[in-house]
């Protein structure tokens, strides 16, 4: 949104000029302009600490001052307003003085004698500048502050859906971007139908139970149609639910699951990783054998 003419005439004006005669001049000029909020020094040395007190929109600043003269004073503004915006207009007598005040962070430049309708010009343009650069400020911070809440939640979630799933499922595992398994809880591995051969994933079924021998990775007994559509929708990382997983005891017992994965994603989408769970639906079922 561009700043209203009301903000702009509102904006915090200070006029630094050793000279009292200048300082009316430029009161004067910028009262008749409607400006309403116009502060003036003839002290240069009281410019830092009435910026820090109220900061102000534009610092019209004079040069040449005894005492201190205008680049020393940019010089002290320069270290309270890090990595923000400076917003100085000066004024001098010397036009050659015109790159070096730039370079210590002057936003603009008038050269003396000036003319009246040039330097309101100019004022006006650099607090619209200015304000303009408030507000996408603010914008950013706001947009920052909903990063953060947003994050906030996310994790929140992820700790409900971790606790839910430990809750609540027989077994569940959790794969980073690689595909490399982050974390095991349960028989994983014999269930899937995966191997051990990536020392991540050792690491994670010996964290997760360190008395357990290494994890089977045979399939005998599993439905091999079964085994391989599940494999494959796990490769795939797309999330899938309630996948049906049957196994064949040597005794005749039928043990039955039910898999579910989803990906993991940031606030933005990108791809973090992959969990799953899953639950024994039928434990100890005797196939029934020919009449």
């Amino acid at each position: 949104m561009i700043p209203s003419a009301r903000n702009i005439l509102d904006a915090r004006i200070l006029i630094v000029d050793d000279q009292p005669a200048n300082v009316s001049l430029l009161e004067d000029m910028l009262g008749t302009a409607g400006y309403t909020r116009v502060c003036s020094t003839t002290d240069p040395t009281e410019v830092c600490a009435l910026d820090q007190q109220t900061p102000f929109d534009l610092i019209l600043l004079d040069l040449h001052m005894p005492v201190m003269d205008g680049f020393e004073v940019m010089e002290q503004l320069q270290e309270t307003h890090v990595n923000d915006y400076l917003p100085v207009l000066v004024i001098t007598a010397q036009p050659g003085h015109k790159v070096r005040a730039l370079q210590a962070g002057a936003k603009d430049f008038v050269s003396k004698p000036f003319d009246l309708l040039e330097l309101k010009t100019r004022i006006h343009n650099l607090l619209l500048v200015r304000l303009l650069y408030q507000q996408l400020d603010r914008h950013n911070h706001d947009l920052e502050q909903q990063v953060l809440a947003r994050t906030a939640e996310l994790r929140d979630s992820e700790a409900r859906y971790k606790a839910l799933t430990e809750l609540s499922t027989d077994w569940h595992w959790e794969q980073n971007q690689a595909g490399e398994f982050t974390r095991v809880s349960g028989p994983v591995l014999e269930i899937l139908g995966l191997t051990a051969d990536a020392k991540v994933l050792e690491a994670a079924v010996e964290a997760t139970h360190p008395d357990s021998a290494a994890c089977p990775t045979d399939q005998h007994g599993w439905n091999i149609a079964e085994r391989a559509d599940l494999q494959a929708r796990i490769s795939s990382r797309n999330p899938f639910l309630d996948v049906l997983l049957t196994r064949t005891m040597p005794n005749g017992l039928i043990q039955q699951y039910r898999v579910s994965g989803t990906p993991v994603l940031d606030g933005q989408c990108n791809f973090l990783g992959y969990r799953g769970f899953g639950v024994e639906v039928q434990a100890g079922v005797l196939r029934a054998g020919p009449a």
